[in-house]
């Protein structure tokens, strides 16, 4: 595999004063020359002038967070990476390429979830590249090959794990936020560390059931939540009737037979339970017929 080999190239500035002088001195000998009728000497020169004029031509500029991948003659050569004013051969082909962190944000993507349930999911990705030579050369175009590498990463995530946890404790693309972030990170980054890029985060920016079957989830969810909330009510209530019969006769209050207290609790289940203010009975006779 092509592994990036950085190099530091010559100083433009010290190149570019040393051309410049060559090329006043060579056109300064031309002139002398050509005035001497020295016809070897005329040739010698006009090819001196020639090939400072070709390496002026290697003079290039790297820009912060930026690199030069060089290239000669179809081989690497290696990549500059110190910011500054450089000189390298004349005849080589420098390519671009940014170093800066970079964010992708995936198209809303229709896939199923892991119970079947069709879903739309989106996903915004920050990446940088940090191996020129793999990111050039490895792949034909990197930036593309993030995009569709992502969003192929993004439907593998929402097929493995439910929209909703159904048992507690199950992670869920909904409620495990955090989990599903770092998942989808290395998931993403496995398959583009051979381009050279690195994954620095990766999150969901959207998630919601399909438009088909929005309504009847939502049902489900409020149904889910109705079901969650009555069970917490009679455990409440349970406990208050529990220790309202314990208070009852340890402070001898008044003594209950059986009967007794199992319309006692029918009552007070039915008062605390019961979704509406209760509307007591004064019952002003005798509890017995």
């Amino acid at each position: 595999m092509l592994q990036e080999k950085e190099i530091k190239g010559i100083s433009g500035w010290l190149m570019l004063v040393a051309l410049l002088a060559l090329l006043i001195y060579s056109i300064l000998t031309l002139i002398s020359a050509i005035k001497a009728e020295e016809g070897l000497w005329i040739i010698i020169w006009l090819t001196v002038l020639a090939i400072d004029i070709v390496c002026v031509f290697g003079l290039t500029v790297v820009n912060p967070n930026e690199a030069k991948v060089i290239q000669l003659l179809g081989a690497y050569k290696g990549s500059i990476k110190q910011q500054g004013f450089r000189w390298v051969n004349p005849l080589t082909l420098r390519r671009r390429v940014s170093l800066r962190i970079r964010n992708f944000e995936s198209g809303k993507l229709k896939v199923n979830d892991q119970d079947g349930n069709p879903i739309e999911i989106a996903a915004v990705v920050v990446w940088r590249v940090v191996e020129t030579a793999e990111a050039m050369f490895q792949v034909d175009d990197y930036e593309h090959f993030v995009h569709v590498q992502s969003e192929a990463a993004l439907r593998v995530l929402a097929t493995t794990y439910p929209y909703d946890a159904h048992v507690e404790g199950q992670m869920s693309l909904r409620i495990s936020a955090v989990e599903i972030s770092h998942r989808l990170r290395d998931e993403i980054h496995e398959r583009l560390a051979k381009a050279g890029v690195e994954v620095i985060e990766a999150r969901i920016s959207h998630l919601a059931y399909a438009p088909e079957i929005a309504s009847a989830m939502l049902r489900r969810q409020q149904a889910s939540a109705i079901i969650a909330a009555r069970q917490k009510i009679v455990e409440g209530a349970v406990g208050m009737v529990e220790m309202a019969l314990d208070l009852l006769s340890a402070k001898q209050v008044v003594q209950l037979d059986e009967e007794r207290k199992a319309s006692m609790v029918s009552n007070l289940l039915v008062v605390l339970c019961s979704d509406r203010d209760a509307q007591p009975v004064v019952n002003a006779g005798t509890l017995y017929q």
